[in-house]
Parts: structure tokens; C-alpha cells; sequence
């Protein structure tokens, strides 16, 4: 009896979790395996790419889903920024650019997923990593560890998010588009430093995210101890050996990174496609099923989000939509083709996992077979220098170095990834014709003010306790007294003020006029300044204007770190010698008195005089121009070319458009960059010795189509008539196609049986929108050398080579040519494998 009746008790459990799982497998339409993640039960091969709703406006946000739906996306990821969403405590803002529900719905109407990365830390070189400045002040608080007051925060902002999606239906298992959740970010490194505190932190959040009923997978990136039933992903410029935690687990690559960030005073960095091809090829063909790219448009850093320190306004990011909203080519097609290769093989992809063999030193070959009967290759060669032959199933292939070929037959190449069939667009910045250019009026900030708001204390204040972050602007005054019996009075050797600052610029004014001033950089955010000082006998007036350049975004317990003056503040030189001001009584002033008037406001900008006309000063330090101005003619992205100013910031119709800093010259080196060889964010960069960013993108919906109020805040001492309105535009395009180069208009035509031997590779050309092909500057089939913008001719060349684009071209927003020798009158040297490369001009 006793036995039977455990026999019975087992069964119902059994047949209970057998209910359940069925249960699930009906009503979750998400899930996943050891393969992939399954949606409505069928495995996909999902590729991803990041737009941050915050970085562009609403009015670009349905232009930029469909330009990544065009480029072959299935999914949008974004991060979820509290520090917008929660600007102080329990009062929300899910507005404008902010407007979450607005963008995941417009993600859903054009047929593509959302992965949701909610944190609520996201790093991002986004101010304060989006975490609120509020939340520092919390009693208690110790951000990203096991501390009640922080989990408590964390949960009801994550829970509050998730609500609002499921009051929407925006998840997958309501018939919404969200088929991924993130908790955390990038937690792994911290929860090593934090030790069992950060273990148990790590346990606390992936249970509360699960605990949340979304009826679709968490994730946690760079997190190698994600709990079950979380999945742990990859972040990084490759991730083909990383692999997840459990087996039955999928591989997972959340930001395979497509360039680098900008910092102030650094050089711009870059990513070839073909590399950034490469490394996704050698992903998928490891196994992996999930590839995101961080970014896929970086956009823009309004106002003071970017974070850092020391993070540029442009959040470009070498994307393939770039800041402005354009296709950046060839790097968008390259991987549109990419994309298309990939699809082919998803049957086969899917079914399991590949047999590897190899076919030489540095080339191996990964096979996916399906049980009916699909068949996918991915032929590698590794090797950086040398090219290679190799024979796979009784054919040969010839592959580049550095490159994978991609077979969906398993017999024919469709894509290599060091072979571009896109075209290159090269872009310029045209100034708009403004006559007589913009008229400049100009107020002088004042250096010293007992103002209402002002404040009196002994010793030095660290900056962000005084700000709360609500401007980036901190004055520290204090008076010195000068006997008439110093000596330096009479030598003029005047004495040395040292001022030790924790970051991140400090402009300093003696007696109302400015002395110096001194910054430090992302790596060493830390400043000194330290030079003589023109003092007088009697009372003299130090004041110290203090600028924070963005809060830090990450670092163990970034919350703690420091900004402002924190001393020693000393004079030296006097008769006494060295003089310590540290803790002498200092008087505060939170920001600029242009501030608090709203001078960027059309408001506040009527509310005091303008100087005018030759009145307006150039090189002046603190000081506040504006000007208006009528938005240009056209649908060409917009920015400003502030080239001849120093630093400060910029505001259009009260809008903030960011901080700029061209004075910031990039150090560092740029040379010429091979594609070939592993990648990293110092190997292929830019504008060494130029400013690090000298455009600044105004979005075409914040402008009216006349009077536009235009407000400029100088620090340095900038000239204003410098300053111009530009339009980004394609100035001309150029293709670099090999004679029998992989195509997929081939592959299909073959593979249908519409054709029974191989088609010739076409070179498309395109200009931007509403432009025409005018002429050509080079063409050349035979052995062309040099880059885009500076071709020559090589040792083979087909006298013909510009007639078929003269011919078909010249007139046209786009034209197509065949890759053929006919087209060139002839082949030009019959035993060479020769390439076709041609530049056409935009206008």
C-alpha cells in the first residue's frame, strides 16, 4: 500500500511538471536552448543593433528603425536611462526624447524585436553611468553592492519599468515586440572587487528581475556567474571563445563594439568593416546566435548626459548610421550582405553544432549540417598577412587574409568578409550661405557677485556636494591680503598660486581678470595649476570658476569619487614664504549668473543688454553670445562648425545641444590602418593634432523655419564670427570590386538554375538624397593602387575604364556597371586578377 502510494505521489509531480512545462511552451512565446533563443518555438539566428532613444529625436527615431531593418536587423537593444526617466526622486519623465513607450512602438511597427537592457546601470559613457545624482544622497547608500537602501531603489525603478511595459503589452508574451530583458551590466570585474558583498548582490538581482513575471529571458553581460535561469553574454570587440555558463544555455554576443567612443582631447577611433565583418562571422560560426552591435547609430550626447569625465558630445561611435541619421558606407552594406549570408545558412545554423576541420596552419573550415539535408561552411583564414589556397570538399577556394568566406550550399561563396561590395561614400560639411554672416551680440559673465545664492564657509567644498550636478559650474572665492612691505612688490617676482584640484577644468581670476587656467583628461581627470600671479598691495580678490566635464560612469564605487577643488590651495613667494589658503573662509556661487538669468531661454536671453556691433568683444573669456538666424533650405542633417571658439556650450530656440571643446586637441598617433589583425580602440584613429569634435549636430526638429535663437557660452575666449551653420552631405563615392568577387545576385541566380555559370560582380553607385552624379574622377580596371579619395593608376589599366560610368552614370542619382572586361574595351591583362575601383562626385 505504502508503496503504491508513493508510486501515485511521484506520478501526479510527474505529470504536474510535465503540465506546467506544456502549459509554458503554449502561452511563453519566448524561450531558448543550447542553440538559440526560440521565439514561438523556432530557433533564430537574431541580429541586433543598438540605438539609444536619449542620443536622437523622435522625429529620427522612425528613419533610423527602418535604416536598420534595410541593413538586414531583427532586433533593437537600448538601455533604459534612469537619470532621464527620474531626474529627482519619485518625479518621472517619459517625454520627448524620453519617451520609451513611444520608440519600443514604433520599434514594433516595423516588424523588428527590442532587447530592453534596464540596468539601471548602464554605464554607456553616459553621465553618472544613468544613475540620478539623487541616489547619492539616499542615507546609507553604496551603489552596486549588497546594501538594502541601493537594492531597494534599484528594484522599484526595474519594477516600475517593467509595469509600464506590461501595462503597454510591449513584452513578446503579450503580443509585444520585447524579446529580452537585461538586469545589471557588465557586473562581472566590480562583483570580483567587491567579493561577497558583490556575490550576493549578484544572486539578489538576477532573482528580483525573474521574480518580475516579463514571460521572457534575462540576461546579464560580462557576468560568467549569472544565476539560472539568466543567461551570461559577451561584450567586446571579438567573442568567438566565449562561451556560457550552463550548456544549455545559447552564445550570446550583447555588444560586439563597431568602434569606439570620443573623449576630449583625444583622437577619434575607427573600425574597419572588414574586421568588424570578420569578427561577427567568426562568432556565428563558433556557434554563436545572438550578435548585437554596440553601436548601430551612436547619435548625440545633448546637453550634459555624456559622462566620463571627459566624454565628447558626438557619440558617433564609427556606427554604421551615423551621428547625423546617415548611412555610413561601406560599412552599412558590408554588413547588410553580411546579414543576407547569414540568413541563407540559418537552417542549417540552427540545427547543431558544427564539425570543424582543418585546411592548412591558419585556415580551418566550420560545417552545419541539418537533418534535412541544409548545408552551411564558413572557410577561415586567420592569417594577417598572407592570402590562402585551400580545397574543401574536392573545390578551391581563394581566401584574403584576415577573412571568412560563407558557403549556404556548402559549395558556393555568397560573401567574404574582406571582399566590400559596397560602395564607400565620402562626406563633407558645406557651410550654408548666410550674408553678412550671423550678427553677434554678446553679455559678460561676471567673475565675482555676492549673490543671493551664494554661500560662506572655512575650507574647500568637494564640487558635486555643492551642484547636485544642476550646472557644471562652481565658483570658490576667498580674499588675500597683500602688505605694501612684500617684497615682490619691488622685484615683480610675484608669488606662485598652486591649486590642487580633483578635476576636471579650472579657469582662475585674479581680481577680475583671468590668470590661467588648467584640465586634465578621461585618463587623469586630477589637475594642477600652478604659475605666478599679478597681486597688488591691499585686498585681492582669487576667484576659481571650477567646471566639471560629465560624471564618471564607471569604477568601483564611482559614486564616491571627486570633483572640484579640494587643495591645497597655496600662494608662494611671500615674505612669510608659503602661504596655505586651504581653510580660509571661501565663498560658494552653484553656477553662472547667465544661468540662473536663463539666457539661453528666448525669456531670459531679453531679459538684460546685449553689447552689439564692434561693442562685441572677441577673445573674451566668460562670455555669452547670441545670435538668430533661419533654418536652411533642405533635408541635409544640420550642425554647427565651431572651430573658432574654445569651450563651453551651445543652446538652440533653450535647447541644449551639448558641450563643445575644439581647443582640445587629439594627442595620440594616426596612421594608415590595415583591416587585417586583431583590433583595438587605438589601432585605426583619426584628427591627431585637429580638434577631437569641431561639429555639432543640430537636429533639423528643433529648428523653426525663421529666427532661430542661437546661444553660445564661451569660457576660453573664442571668436564668435567664426562660428557657421553646416549641412552634412555625400561629396562623392567610390567602389573597389574584384573581377569574380562573391556576390548574392549571383549565388541566387545560380542556385535557382536561372543561370548555369557564374555572373560578373556590379559596382552600385549612389549619391545622397536629391543629389545627381556630376562626374567622375577616377576609374580604373586593371591593378589600381590607393584608397578612396586617392586612387592611381597601377601597372595594369583599361584605356576605356571611365566610358561605361561616363555613359551611365553622369546625370544619375544611381547607376549600376558590370565588372566585365567588355565593359573597358578589353582585358587589360589577361593573366592578372584585376579589380575595378572608380570615385564619382556628388553635387
Amino acid at each position: 500500500m505504502a508503496m503504491s502510494l508513493r508510486h501515485l505521489i511521484m506520478w501526479n509531480v510527474v505529470f504536474g511538471v510535465l503540465l506546467a512545462s506544456w502549459i509554458c511552451s503554449v502561452s511563453a512565446s519566448v524561450s531558448y536552448d543550447r542553440r538559440a533563443i526560440t521565439i514561438n518555438g523556432h530557433r533564430r539566428i537574431l541580429i541586433s543593433g543598438s540605438i539609444h532613444y536619449p542620443r536622437s529625436t523622435p522625429e529620427m527615431w522612425p528613419d533610423l528603425i527602418q535604416k536598420a531593418k534595410q541593413g538586414g536587423l531583427d532586433v533593437i537593444q537600448t538601455y533604459v536611462f534612469w537619470n532621464g526617466h527620474e531626474p529627482s526622486q519619485g518625479k518621472y519623465y517619459f517625454e520627448g526624447n524620453y519617451d520609451l513607450v513611444k520608440f519600443i512602438k514604433l520599434v514594433n511597427q516595423a516588424g523588428l524585436y527590442v532587447h530592453l537592457r534596464i540596468g539601471p546601470y548602464i554605464c554607456a559613457e553616459w553621465n553618472f553611468g544613468g544613475f540620478p545624482v539623487w541616489l547619492k544622497y539616499i542615507p546609507g547608500i553604496s551603489f552596486r553592492t549588497d546594501n538594502g537602501p541601493f537594492k531597494a531603489q534599484m528594484q522599484r525603478f526595474t519594477q516600475k519599468i517593467v509595469n509600464m511595459m506590461k501595462a503597454e503589452r510591449l513584452f513578446e508574451s503579450q503580443g509585444g515586440p520585447i524579446i529580452l530583458s537585461q538586469i545589471e551590466n557588465e557586473y562581472g570585474p566590480m562583483e570580483y572587487e567587491m567579493g561577497a558583498h558583490g556575490k550576493a548582490y549578484t544572486q539578489w538581482a538576477a532573482k528580483m528581475a525573474v521574480g518580475l513575471g516579463t514571460g521572457v529571458p534575462w540576461v546579464m553581460c560580462k557576468q560568467d556567474d549569472a544565476p539560472d535561469p539568466v543567461i551570461n553574454t559577451c561584450n567586446g570587440f571579438y567573442c568567438d571563445y566565449f562561451s556560457p555558463n550552463k550548456a544549455y544555455k545559447p552564445k550570446m554576443w550583447t555588444e560586439a563594439w563597431t568602434g569606439w567612443y570620443t573623449e576630449f582631447g583625444g583622437a577619434v577611433p575607427y573600425r574597419p568593416a572588414e574586421d568588424l565583418a570578420f569578427s561577427v562571422a567568426r562568432f556565428i560560426q563558433k556557434g554563436g546566435s545572438f550578435v548585437n552591435y554596440y553601436m548601430y547609430h551612436g547619435g548625440t550626447n545633448f546637453g550634459r548626459t555624456a559622462g566620463g569625465p571627459f566624454i565628447a558630445t558626438s557619440y558617433d561611435y564609427d556606427a554604421p548610421i551615423d551621428e547625423y541619421g546617415l548611412l555610413r558606407q561601406p560599412k552599412w552594406g558590408h554588413l547588410k550582405d553580411l546579414h543576407r549570408a547569414i540568413k541563407l545558412c540559418e537552417p542549417a545554423l540552427v540545427s547543431g553544432d558544427p564539425t570543424v576541420m582543418s585546411l592548412g596552419n591558419y585556415q580551418e573550415a566550420h560545417v552545419f549540417k541539418s537533418k534535412s539535408g541544409a548545408c552551411a561552411a564558413f572557410l577561415a583564414n586567420y592569417n594577417p598577412r598572407s592570402f590562402a589556397k585551400v580545397t574543401f570538399q574536392n573545390m578551391h577556394y581563394n581566401l584574403p587574409p584576415w577573412s571568412i568566406s560563407i558557403l549556404p550550399d556548402c559549395k558556393n561563396t555568397v560573401y567574404n568578409t574582406a571582399r566590400v561590395g559596397a560602395q564607400i561614400s565620402r562626406m563633407k560639411m558645406v557651410p550654408v550661405p548666410m550674408h553678412g554672416g550671423l550678427p553677434w551680440q554678446a553679455y559678460n559673465e561676471e567673475t565675482t557677485s555676492e549673490s543671493d545664492s551664494s554661500f560662506t564657509m572655512a575650507g574647500l567644498l568637494e564640487q558635486i556636494n555643492a551642484t547636485r550636478d544642476t550646472s557644471d559650474y562652481l565658483w570658490y572665492t576667498t580674499d588675500v591680503k597683500i602688505d605694501r612691505s612684500e617684497g615682490f612688490l619691488k622685484t615683480g617676482n610675484y608669488p606662485v598660486l598652486s591649486v590642487l584640484s580633483a578635476g576636471h577644468a579650472l579657469h582662475v581670476f585674479i581680481n577680475g581678470q583671468l590668470a590661467g587656467n588648467a584640465y586634465g583628461s578621461l585618463e587623469f581627470p586630477k589637475l594642477t595649476f600652478s604659475q605666478g600671479v599679478k597681486l597688488r598691495a591691499g585686498i585681492n580678490t582669487i576667484s576659481l570658476l571650477s567646471i566639471a566635464v560629465g560624471l564618471p560612469n564607471v569604477g568601483p564605487h564611482f559614486e564616491t569619487w571627486n570633483t572640484g577643488i579640494l587643495g591645497p590651495v597655496t600662494l608662494n613667494g611671500l615674505n612669510e614664504g608659503k602661504r596655505d589658503l586651504s581653510w580660509q573662509k571661501w565663498s560658494y556661487k552653484v553656477g553662472l549668473k547667465g544661468e540662473a538669468l536663463n539666457l539661453h531661454s528666448l525669456s531670459g536671453a531679453s531679459s538684460v543688454e546685449w553689447a552689439e556691433g564692434s561693442l562685441v568683444a572677441r577673445r573674451q573669456p566668460l562670455t555669452w553670445y547670441k545670435t538668430t538666424f533661419n533654418a536652411p533650405a533642405g533635408n541635409s542633417p544640420v550642425a554647427l562648425d565651431m572651430g573658432s571658439m574654445g569651450k563651453g556650450q551651445i543652446w538652440i530656440n533653450g535647447q541644449n545641444v551639448g558641450r563643445y571643446w575644439p581647443e582640445y586637441k587629439a594627442s595620440g598617433s594616426c596612421g594608415s590602418c590595415d583591416y587585417a589583425g586583431t583590433y583595438n580602440e587605438n589601432k585605426c584613429r583619426s584628427n591627431c593634432g585637429e580638434a577631437s569634435q569641431r561639429w555639432y549636430h543640430v537636429p533639423h526638429s528643433w529648428l523653426k523655419p525663421s529666427g532661430n535663437l542661437l546661444v553660445v557660452f564661451e569660457e576660453w575666449g573664442g571668436d564668435p564670427n567664426g562660428i557657421s551653420l553646416v549641412r552634412r552631405e555625400v561629396d562623392s563615392v567610390c567602389a573597389d570590386i574584384f573581377e569574380w568577387q562573391p556576390n548574392l545576385v549571383n549565388y541566387q541566380m545560380q542556385a535557382s538554375g536561372k543561370v548555369n555559370k557564374p555572373l560578373r560582380p556590379k559596382v552600385h553607385l549612389e549619391c545622397g538624397p536629391r543629389q545627381k552624379i556630376s562626374s567622375v574622377k577616377f576609374a580604373s580596371f586593371g591593378t589600381p593602387e590607393g584608397t578612396c579619395g586617392s586612387y592611381r593608376q597601377g601597372s595594369c589599366h583599361a584605356f576605356h575604364s571611365y566610358d561605361a560610368f561616363q555613359r551611365l552614370c553622369v546625370g544619375q542619382n544611381f547607376c549600376s556597371v558590370t565588372v566585365a572586361p567588355q565593359m573597358f574595351g578589353g582585358d587589360p591583362c589577361p593573366s592578372i586578377m584585376k579589380k575595378l575601383s572608380v570615385e564619382v562626385i556628388c553635387s
